[in-house]
């Protein structure tokens, strides 16, 4: 990991809001409404519309809060249908925590 990628996840890290929303995703099951899914949020994600009506957000706010996630590669997305679901990216803060226990 570069310094670089290290910085952009610590900045996508910085924020309350989205740092809530890698804890929400880090258990989907318990913080969203698996009967309402389209597809499974364990295996694929959460879709971004169940986010949005937990967060009490603007559709568009959380779109972009979840894009700076993606961006520092600690989500995931993938499109179903005209539907994007969002997933962590378990490996990436794995080694993002490894990072920094051997940086600090």
């Amino acid at each position: 990991m570069t310094d670089a990628d290290l910085v952009n996840a610590l900045r996508a890290l910085s924020n309350p809001m989205r740092l809530q929303m890698l804890r929400w995703l880090r258990e989907p099951e318990q913080h969203f409404p698996v009967e309402r899914a389209i597809a499974d949020p364990t295996e694929v994600g959460v879709c971004v519309s169940h986010i949005q009506a937990k967060a009490g957000l603007a559709q568009s706010t959380v779109s972009a809060y979840m894009a700076e996630l993606q961006r520092a590669g600690l989500v995931r997305a993938t499109r179903v249908g005209k539907w994007t679901h969002y997933k962590r990216d378990e490996q990436r803060i794995a080694d993002l925590v490894a990072e920094l226990g051997q940086t600090l």
